[in-house]
């Protein structure tokens, strides 16, 4: 049983180190431990301290392509190595590395294929109270959207089986977190949380300048998720807005019709006939998107048996894998 911990890391040359060394190397239930570093086009000393801090993997993008395609890219090479279990953590030491056998237990146990950190949001002194509110809420619109139960959507800490691993597919560059909690839970793949604990981090975050930004794109990430795993739904619901006042309106012109023949009530049939052509088209576009998802599905269930299937890498300790390396791997 083999253990990757992958650590998504942009200049962190100063933490880096902090965070490979707090991984522990022996775990009850796993024969072998390693340390993949993603290097997201780092323009500081980050490859260099990855190695000398013992990094067994160092996989390199060509340039900085964000927090969402280094983590899949990540995720892809740890199948290539062979990993059984994968764990994601933060380059920063955010998350407390002790808790990584608590997290991967419910893998071990057979009980998930996908464990998320849940971290003690009302203790973390770094959060204001406005970004403790917000979390809990954006958890609670990703456990609708997703139907799941994971009280910290955002938690970058988790871990994942092979199997669960190589059905993920990241669309958005944003982040990873919310988007494939829906995807797992639109797909059904069994999923809990544990509580974790957490490292005071120093420095602010840098996938957004504010929270009004973190706010604008967590939404979108959200809409567009939803979109792309339950277009039906998602656009009946749409078609329904207009459909409802247009059998209304429909309604209020056959019973003025009925007791005074109508006359003077003619705009209530031209605006519902509006509202149904919106809903009609709205439908059609629900039925259309429906089938391109139903394709879609198809063809990331074929990249997951590609990936599982693909010939494993040997280990090679201290190398660093290119992003021209990894493209052809793949």
């Amino acid at each position: 049983m083999k253990l990757i911990v992958q650590i998504p890391a942009w200049n962190e040359e100063e933490t880096l180190a902090e965070s490979i060394a707090a991984v522990p190397r022996r775990i009850r239930g796993v024969t072998s431990v390693e340390v993949l570093v993603v290097d997201d086009g780092s323009t500081d000393r980050t490859v260099e301290v990855a190695k000398q801090a013992g990094a067994d993997h160092v996989l390199q993008m060509s340039s900085h392509v964000g927090l969402a395609r280094a983590f899949l890219a990540g995720i892809e090479e740890c199948l290539t190595l062979g990993a059984d279990i994968i764990v994601n953590t933060d380059a920063d030491n955010q998350y407390c590395a002790d808790d990584i056998p608590a997290l991967i237990e419910p893998v071990l146990e057979r009980r998930a294929q996908i464990v998320v950190g849940a971290r003690p949001i009302s203790e973390i002194e770094s959060f204001s109270p406005v970004k403790k509110v917000l979390q809990r809420l954006g958890s609670w619109v990703v456990r609708v959207a997703s139907g799941t139960d994971i009280p910290d959507a955002p938690s970058g800490f988790r871990a994942y089986a092979r199997d669960a691993a190589a059905r993920l597919c990241v669309v958005n560059t944003y982040t990873y977190t919310l988007e494939t909690i829906i995807q797992a839970g639109r797909k059904r793949i069994p999923m809990t949380s544990v509580p974790v604990r957490v490292n005071t981090v120093k420095r602010p975050s840098r996938l957004f300048r504010g929270m009004g930004q973190y706010i604008m794109r967590s939404v979108k990430t959200i809409l567009r998720v939803f979109v792309i795993y339950a277009p039906l739904r998602f656009f009946m619901t749409l078609a329904s807005f207009f459909l409802l006042p247009a059998l209304a309106g429909v309604g209020r012109f056959v019973y003025f019709y009925a007791t005074d023949g109508g006359a003077g009530h003619i705009q209530s049939l031209v605006l519902s006939g509006a509202f149904l052509a919106v809903a009609t088209i709205l439908f059609a576009v629900g039925i259309l998107a429906d089938l391109i998802a139903a394709n879609r599905s198809l063809l990331e269930d074929i990249r997951a048996r590609d990936l599982l299937r693909q010939p494993q890498r040997p280990r090679q300790t201290g190398k660093v894998i290119h992003a021209v390396d990894f493209a052809d791997a793949s």
